[in-house]
């Protein structure tokens, strides 16, 4: 089996290329009625390269152009559930704070999207890397930074080049104490800034998602030196992304515009982004309906109703890595600490019910349409290279606490010492993650109460409580929750069971330690998949996290029938801002 150096370098020249920056993948202008997507092992890695379009108007056709007939200008209009909680992309852990900052701050390397590549299936590629070159024992990387890189045109900053002084204190600011995901790149040994444009990573060992770590938006923003003491980032935004942040009213709106020095001149065809706060899913689909919203996340029971009002509306679904589970508080006295009243948890959830309550697939499924709905496990569904199935031969006897038998789940409760069940606090947030892990989350209540364990319910404000304190293990009782959609899949299992700040049951075991940590330095691809399948082998036998399925069936996308570029360039992660909206453009 190859390893995945052999795997990464085959699709270079050799072992010892410098990495040339990718130039951008193709686009399809073809609209899509209703398409659904699954996921494969490969994703395309072909790409062109783009001629120059004209500046301004309509962009000129010619043969290498793959956006012939793109327009420039206008406004796309999309939304999110929420305020971010900080502004800053190192001053807090939420989706939305880091979602926002992927539409203006650069990264080291960002995932390339596409024609043919899979949401699920994204690589990474050079964002203001230039080149790269690895020692062969995949140890030590030596980048170059691209020269025409800038930050937005705003004082102090004003506008000027990027250089490894900002990468220096970028990565400062990622490995500090006080910063929660330090953990995520504690593989790496050291790192040296030579000159400007020069850096190099020296690694503890090999390690198989060290170029995803650089492109993940849940870790290496790149920020300029000022903001050390001449702003404050909670409250400027001075990055060199392709948006600038032109206004933001909290819970009303956020308006970006076009970076007109952003270095990839064939892309970003809007002139601006206009994000409008919108918790309520209601609302949102009924914007969309009317037409104000180019952007909607229809749920199953809807899919009919858009289709009949706007059938042209382009519909896509993909099983997402958006990871779905009941965590347990850490307090050694507390029921959880027995694997009996875990287990009893799992065996009290009906997941096929569930995911029906969550993803109407029956009813789908006789409209024709393919859906799909598979049950997480303590790695999400839509992995599917290491994801195992909780259903199948490879789940070996665990499999049996993941089916849904309440009968043996109160035998499991008797056995540990609770043969009338107990009481105890269920807490979740219901005002960010929407319609369907609302109704999940509720469910899940009846089923916990079926089998003795009667709870009093905490529906938490995801920023001043759920995110800040039970998120991060500071809570009594049992809660539920999504995990951060991880770009690389090991991260799941970094934060699950190791010293991460962020393992929310603050589990500590020595096996499942030892396989979170030998799963990130190894790499050959078929050794890692044996850890990885031993981790949700361990995990299932003692349910020390309960995967749910929220998260686990079809979700939906919806466009207007005029946005062109919205099925083809798709990614995973937060960084949609780079990766999917730089190209789009409005019929």
């Amino acid at each position: 089996m190859s390893s995945y150096w052999d795997r990464w370098w085959d699709r270079q020249s050799n072992r010892r290329t410098l990495l040339k920056g990718a130039g951008v993948a193709g686009v399809g202008a073809a609209s899509m009625a209703l398409v659904g997507c699954g996921d494969d092992d490969d994703g395309g890695d072909g790409g062109v390269q783009l001629a120059t379009p004209t500046p301004a108007g309509q962009a000129t056709a010619t043969p290498s152009d793959p956006f012939a007939g793109a327009k420039r200008g206008g406004t796309y209009r999309i939304y999110q559930t929420g305020d971010a909680p900080s502004l800053d992309p190192y001053g807090n852990l939420s989706f939305l704070t880091k979602g926002f900052a992927a539409y203006h701050y650069s990264r080291l390397y960002k995932y390339k999207t596409g024609p043919g590549i899979l949401p699920l299936s994204v690589r990474p590629e050079p964002d203001i890397v230039q080149t790269a070159e690895a020692s062969p024992d995949g140890t030590k990387w030596t980048f170059k930074l691209r020269q025409d890189v800038k930050f937005h045109n705003i004082a102090p900053v004003n506008g000027r080049q990027v250089t490894t002084d900002d990468v220096k204190f970028s990565w400062s600011l990622l490995t500090a104490a006080t910063n929660a995901n330090a953990s995520q790149v504690k593989y790496v040994d050291k790192v040296e800034f030579p000159d400007k444009q020069t850096i190099t990573f020296t690694l503890k060992g090999p390690n198989a998602a060290f170029l995803d770590a650089l492109a993940d938006t849940n870790l290496l923003f790149i920020v300029p030196t000022e903001s050390e003491s001449q702003y404050d980032r909670a409250k400027v935004t001075i990055g060199s992304g392709p948006w600038v942040l032109d206004s933001y009213q909290p819970s009303v709106k956020i308006v970006r515009k076009k970076n007109p020095e952003w270095y990839d001149k064939n892309v970003v065809f809007f002139d601006s982004i206009e994000q409008s706060i919108i918790p309520e899913y209601a609302n949102r689909l009924a914007q969309f309906l009317a037409g104000n919203l180019d952007l909607s996340d229809p749920n199953g029971d809807d899919l009919t109703t858009v289709k009949k009002q706007l059938p042209q509306a382009q519909l896509t679904s993909v099983v997402g890595t958006t990871l779905s589970f009941m965590f347990f508080d850490p307090d050694p006295t507390s029921p959880w600490k027995d694997p009996r009243v875990r287990q009893a948890v799992s065996m009290a959830i009906n997941r096929d019910d569930l995911l029906e309550l969550g993803y109407n697939l029956k009813k789908l499924k006789e409209a024709g349409l393919d859906v799909q709905g598979p049950w997480h496990n303590i790695v999400p569904a839509g992995e599917t290279r290491w994801w195992i199935d909780p259903k199948g031969k490879d789940q070996g006897d665990s499999a049996k606490y993941f089916k849904y038998d309440p009968a043996e789940a109160k035998k499991l409760l008797s056995a540990a010492g609770y043969p009338d069940g107990f009481s105890t606090v269920y807490q979740y947030t219901a005002n960010r993650y929407g319609k369907l892990f609302n109704d999940i989350a509720e469910a899940q209540i009846n089923y916990l109460n079926q089998i003795g364990i009667k709870t009093t319910t905490d529906v938490q404000d995801y920023s001043s409580k759920y995110i800040t304190q039970t998120f991060i293990g500071n809570f009594k009782g049992i809660a539920f929750g999504y995990e951060t959609p991880f770009p690389e899949a090991g991260s799941y299992l970094t934060r699950f069971f190791t010293e991460d700040p962020n393992n929310h049951s603050k589990v500590k075991d020595a096996t499942m330690t030892k396989l979170a940590q030998d799963q990130a330095i190894e790499a050959n691809e078929e050794k890692r998949r044996a850890l990885f399948k031993e981790a949700q082998v361990k995990n299932g036998e003692n349910m020390f996290y309960v995967p749910s399925v929220a998260g686990a069936g079809s979700g939906w996308t919806g466009h207007q029938a005029n946005i062109k570029g919205a099925a083809e360039y798709r990614t995973k992660g937060y960084g949609q801002g780079t990766e999917e909206y730089v190209f789009r453009w409005k019929a």
